[in-house]
């Protein structure tokens, strides 16, 4: 049997996202969270012609992981598999989430989802999230006659 480490911020934000759910309102406003094992650290950021999002998931294969996206919402789900007991092996200690997980995220409406494009290297999974065409800045000279 695996012990893990008792962590009562987590049951306090485990009841937090449960009562959210009930109401209808997802957790920080502009992302939505699903009933998971663990959840993944994001960072996300905005260049002129992109958003981009780099997910920490170590310990996850490639294959373990899918990303979509519908209805102006982008999923992030996958597994870390938990380490096979093993007969004479204890753990003294075990602080690594294993388990499902999934993030959502609102899309803009701005974002060409067809675009979209994902890499995996690393236990990083990077997503490009292109600006349509329309909707990036575009610098108009000015003619003085």
């Amino acid at each position: 049997m695996t012990l893990m480490k008792w962590d009562p911020w987590r049951e306090i934000e485990d009841m937090f996202d449960r009562y959210t759910k009930a109401v209808g309102v997802p957790r920080g406003g502009q992302e939505a969270l699903a009933s998971s094992d663990w959840s993944p650290r994001v960072d996300i950021s905005e260049t002129e012609t992109a958003f981009l999002i780099n997910a920490d998931i170590p310990g996850v294969e490639k294959d373990q992981v899918k990303v979509s996206v519908e209805n102006g919402v982008l999923t992030i789900q996958g597994e870390r598999k938990s380490e096979k007991e093993e007969k004479g092996k204890k753990f003294h200690r075990v602080e690594r989430f294993m388990g499902t997980f999934v993030r959502r995220f609102t899309v803009p409406d701005n974002v060409d989802p067809d675009g979209i494009k994902a890499t995996f290297k690393d236990g990083m999974l990077q997503l490009h999230l292109p600006k349509s065409e329309k909707t990036r800045p575009k610098a108009i000279d000015i003619h003085v006659e």
